[in-house]
């Protein structure tokens, strides 16, 4: 299925068969490829990238498929990164985390930096802690590997 070029996303860059390799849902997934284009919310004289995913019904285009500009997509592999670090050595606290001091780390980007915690307001925090691990741990091999081609790539391109 080809993804559409009429809407206000113009794909550049595409991966038409993302749903063979959708993490869990590989051949089965709503989420049918992956662009890489002019945004959609572009003016006049001012032109973003965005990353899209594209998600089909089985009948039409979804209105839940997503558009991120680059610099967000790269935030969230930095926050994936930095969780799947966190996790390595979690066992360490009793609840998987310090209730007391539930900053992970600030991490510096453009003058500031990002902060990743432990969504301590969450009231169920603790149970969603635990099934959060698991899932990470049962995920573990097809994070693993996306991390390792994604390392590999980055050191290719000299970073």
């Amino acid at each position: 299925m080809n993804i559409p070029t009429s809407l206000k996303h113009k794909p550049v860059i595409v991966s038409e068969d993302y749903e063979n390799i959708d993490g869990r849902n590989a051949y089965q997934s709503d989420a049918k490829g992956l662009s890489l284009g002019l945004a959609q919310w572009n003016d006049r004289g001012k032109v973003d990238i965005s990353a899209k995913v594209w998600r089909h019904t089985g009948e039409k285009w979804s209105r839940q498929s997503e558009e991120l500009p680059l610099h967000r997509v790269l935030d969230l592999a930095i926050l994936v990164c930095r969780t799947k670090q966190y996790f390595r050595d979690a066992y360490r606290y009793e609840k998987l985390y310090d209730a007391e001091a539930p900053l992970i780390d600030r991490i510096g980007l453009q003058g500031d930096a990002m902060s990743v915690s432990i969504c301590t307001d969450n009231e169920k925090i603790d149970e969603d802690i635990l099934l959060f691990n698991q899932a990470l741990s049962e995920d573990d091999e097809l994070i693993g590997e996306r991390l390792k081609t994604l390392s590999a790539i980055l050191k290719e391109m000299g970073y």
